[in-house]
């Protein structure tokens, strides 16, 4: 949520940070704002709503075209309502500095109670406005003579996260910014250098990054960077390379970037597997996991924490890792985990899943792990994330960029991850070499099964337009399919508004079913497996309440069809492989439904893409 564009090169830059707000739009905003320094002075415009606003504002402004060196940022409400005032940049009551900032400042409240009472005066209802009356605060006073320096003797005072980037017109040819639990990256381009909160503002203008660490800090001009810690202890940074490219984040001629990562999930599985299924050896090659293999053939419990969809992937792999691996496993909420001090034992391993791998309450649920002494390993998607760093050991997703807010491809890469893991860990313990073997040349096959599913696209939308009136929907499942009844109602909340319960089908009985009346809408998902017969059971029951039911199966199963009133095929696989394949109907289902209803798919109300405050 929110986001962070700074420059500072040869170039206009107020051209180069809207350019990089506009590609930060899909995280999630409610105002913007920008700043640039140009003769001795900050120029600042700051409007509610969307970019587009701000650029119309800034328009035909000489002092935004003449500015080289300038912050800007995308703002998601938290301390105050979404309006001018509370939007960033911040600036100083002399106006001298400006700041952005992602993150909360817990003792805002204190800290604006010591400034008030010294006579500043506050003009939004922000906790972020306490920072930069902090930084003027002790800047030019007592020897602090330095921006760099006022910005850290303000940190020391902060309890909280942030990720920020500071400008003073008394020094208008650097950017200092900090990181601590919020991410920040620095473009390092010819002469110029971009600052973001995500890569995808960045990769316009170069593919040459260094990440920021929780307490670290930069000082950027056009001549160069010096990093060091928030305790100005000099530290020297690598400049890596990201491996995306703007292409990919681009919609490729898909009305909206949801439906084009739906479609590109035979890919992202592809390029999940890749290089991983040594077919002509039969072994699964796990890189980041090769060093600590044996470990974790040895593992007494393994505990999966997660959010939202990345906690439905860890439900998965819970039934992954305990039949395949015969390995004791339990899912976590990220957000409970390290307030209910978790009993961590020897021989548990951690394990953490984020598309982003900046999830502000999972980063924090590893670092409690960690304390305790657990093993951790993250599953994520973006390289050179905070989780991807602070963990023992890992495995990247390769989905590629995902720009939609409802994640749909990580997903399934998430899964298919948790499968070669489960396997790997599996053959080291009881599975025979036969056994796995079988479950590899079936996951080769995967992608192209989906392929199949991807084509009945207008069958489901016709689906969703019969449905989409109505507010409240169930999702069912048993066994593996649990979790995607979940994920599915999920998807359907997120982008459609429509009210959605996942359940597991057996509890229906246990008082959801007194939901259930004339026409409401019933997902089940019932691919043959050991509880096939069990689950036409509860198809039965939501008919014989006049029920509609939505039945998701497989492939040559035409017995089902006297039970539902709408059927969608997915090819037979099998049952630990099953979820990759019955998701996909409903990831379309719930981007069809909302399409017709007339959301904002890809920037669904009030969410967004990277959460990063708890």
């Amino acid at each position: 949520m929110c986001g962070i564009v700074g420059y500072v090169g040869l170039k206009n830059a107020s051209e180069i940070l809207v350019e990089g707000l506009k590609r930060l739009e899909y995280r999630g905003y409610d105002s913007s704002g920008i700043c640039v320094a140009v003769d001795g002075a900050l120029t600042v415009a700051k409007t509610p709503g969307r970019v587009m606003n701000l650029e119309d504002s800034i328009e035909g402004n000489p002092m935004f075209a003449a500015g080289t060196i300038g912050i800007a940022h995308t703002r998601w409400a938290t301390h105050g309502r979404p309006t001018q005032e509370n939007a960033h940049p911040h600036t100083s009551t002399n106006e001298k500095i400006a700041l952005v900032h992602n993150g909360i400042i817990e003792n805002y409240s204190t800290l604006k109670k010591f400034l008030h009472d010294k006579g500043y005066e506050f003009r939004s209802e922000t906790d972020t406005e306490v920072l930069v009356h902090l930084i003027s605060e002790f800047y030019g006073k007592d020897g602090c003579e330095l921006l760099e320096t006022a910005v850290q003797l303000a940190l020391k005072e902060v309890t909280g996260t942030y990720g920020l980037a500071v400008i003073s017109a008394d020094e208008p040819d650097k950017i200092v910014v900090a990181r601590r639990g919020s991410p920040l990256i620095v473009g390092v381009g010819s002469d110029e250098y971009i600052v973001a909160s995500d890569a995808s503002a960045i990769l316009e203008h170069t593919a040459n990054v260094v990440y920021l660490n929780d307490n670290e800090m930069g000082v950027i001009s056009r001549s160069g960077m010096r990093t060091m810690t928030t305790d100005n202890i000099p530290i020297n940074k690598e400049v890596q390379q990201i491996e995306w490219s703007l292409e990919q984040i681009a919609k490729g001629g898909y009305e909206h970037f949801m439906l084009k990562e739906i479609m590109e999930q035979p890919e992202s599985i592809r390029n999940a597997i890749t290089g991983r299924l040594d077919m002509r050896e039969m072994q699964i090659v796990l890189g980041g996991l090769s060093d600590i293999a044996p470990q974790l053939a040895r593992l007494r419990r393994l505990i999966i924490t997660s959010c939202g969809t990345a906690w439905h992937a860890a439900l998965v792999g819970e039934f992954l890792f305990e039949e395949l691996a015969k390995l004791p496993t339990e899912v976590e909420y990220a957000s409970e985990f390290r307030y209910r001090n978790p009993i961590i034992e020897e021989g548990t391993a951690v394990a953490v899943i984020s598309q982003s791998g900046e999830t502000a309450d999972t980063l924090a649920a590893i670092r409690e792990a960690k304390l305790k002494g657990a093993l951790t390993l993250g599953v994520v998607n973006a390289v050179g994330s905070t989780i991807a760093r602070e963990t023992d050991a890992g495995v990247y997703l390769h989905a590629g960029p995902e720009i939609g807010v409802a994640s749909t491809k990580a997903f399934t890469s998430q899964i298919t991850v948790e499968i070669m893991m489960a396997l790997m860990i599996a053959r080291r313990r009881y599975m025979s070499q036969a056994t796995m073997e079988n479950y590899m040349r079936e996951l080769v096959l995967i992608p192209d099964k989906i392929e199949k599913i991807l084509e009945q696209s207008e069958h489901i939308k016709d689906i969703a337009a019969k449905y989409i009136d109505r507010e409240n929907w169930l999702f069912l499942g048993r066994g593996y399919q649990y979790p995607i009844a979940l994920e599915g109602a999920l998807k359907l909340k997120e982008i459609s508004y429509i009210h959605a319960e996942g359940l597991p089908a057996a509890e229906m009985k246990h008082g959801p079913i007194a939901l259930i009346n004339d026409g409401m809408p019933a997902v089940f998902i019932a691919p043959r497996c050991e509880t096939y017969d069990k689950i036409i059971g509860n198809i039965e029951e939501i008919r014989a309440r006049c029920g509609k039911t939505i039945v998701v199966a497989t492939e040559g199963d035409t017995e089902i069809e006297q039970f539902a009133d709408h059927v969608i095929y997915v090819p037979d696989a099998p049952v630990p492989l099953q979820p990759l394949l019955t998701v996909i109907p409903l990831q379309l289902l719930a981007y069809h439904a909302a399409v017709a209803r007339g959301c904002n798919v890809d920037k669904p109300r009030n969410l967004a893409k990277s959460v990063t405050v708890e």
